[in-house]
């Protein structure tokens, strides 16, 4: 199957996505006019504070991102060829199937027990995936590679491209709606996982095992059991826990992926 990430997307993260940026380009418009106004007037003296902050703004992300992939690179452990060899196989095969030219770099680090991933835009162009050791312990093959091809997402649907966010950036002022895209992208690549899991149970129990948290108990979860809960997610205050979160709750991501997993096999 020849992979086109337009199949995948989320219908929210494209309405979202389309709000965003054509809020984000209406702000910048507006700020560049407001300065070409300024500039007109001979109140150049005006904007010079303004370009100081967006300067100094960027200088103190490029360092701390600068620092981040120091601190990586000494504290974090690189999976290749000659460090977990069949992790990094099955990394580059679902990079591959996804279509990206190069596979992330992945990382992973000891996390105390917390279990998670990242997909991570550093300095330059460089693509990384981040691995907690929790999640690697608590997951099975299969649910590896959901998890993995959920963070392949991220990078192959373009949510970490500097440009594009760059132009969406000022439309996290409207309230609530920088929330509403990340929760779809989030479920965009929750389908991209499945995809490469070939598996909706894998998707299902690796993300359960996420509200779980146990190696132990993870094996025996029923996932249909979780799924379930949604139904008990009270409607006022779920949904006002839901508009300030970023992310969906785990029992609607887990209810949205074996949707869409039955729609694949009827398919």
């Amino acid at each position: 199957m020849d992979f086109k990430i337009a199949k995948f997307r989320h219908p929210k993260e494209k309405l979202y996505g389309t709000i965003m940026l054509a809020a984000g380009l209406m702000i910048w418009i507006v700020l560049l006019l407001a300065i070409a106004i300024s500039v007109l007037k001979g109140s150049i003296l005006t904007i010079v504070p303004m370009l100081a902050v967006g300067l100094l703004i960027w200088f103190a992300s490029f360092v701390v991102r600068s620092l981040i992939r120091a601190h990586m690179l000494g504290h974090y452990v690189l999976v290749s060829p000659n460090q977990f060899p069949q992790l990094h196989r099955m990394i580059e095969v679902s990079a591959q199937a996804v279509g990206l030219k190069e596979a992330p770099e992945t990382f992973i680090y000891n996390s105390h027990g917390v279990m998670n991933a990242f997909a991570v835009r550093l300095v330059g162009r460089k693509r990384y995936i981040w691995l907690t050791s929790a999640l690697i312990d608590a997951d099975n093959g299969d649910q590896i590679r959901f998890v993995v091809g959920h963070e392949l997402g991220h990078h192959v649907a373009g949510h970490l491209n500097d440009f594009s966010s760059f132009l969406r950036y000022p439309a996290y002022l409207v309230p609530f709606l920088g929330q509403a895209y990340s929760r779809a992208r989030e479920l965009t690549c929750d389908r991209v996982g499945h995809y490469l899991a070939r598996d909706v149970d894998a998707a299902r129990t690796a993300l359960q095992m996420l509200a779980c948290g146990s190696a132990k108990l993870n094996k025996v979860m029923n996932p249909q059991a979780f799924q379930d809960q949604e139904a008990m997610v009270p409607s006022f205050w779920g949904f006002i826990l839901h508009i300030f979160s970023y992310y969906p709750r785990l029992t609607k991501r887990v209810q949205e992926v074996a949707n869409w997993g039955a729609l694949k096999n009827a398919g």
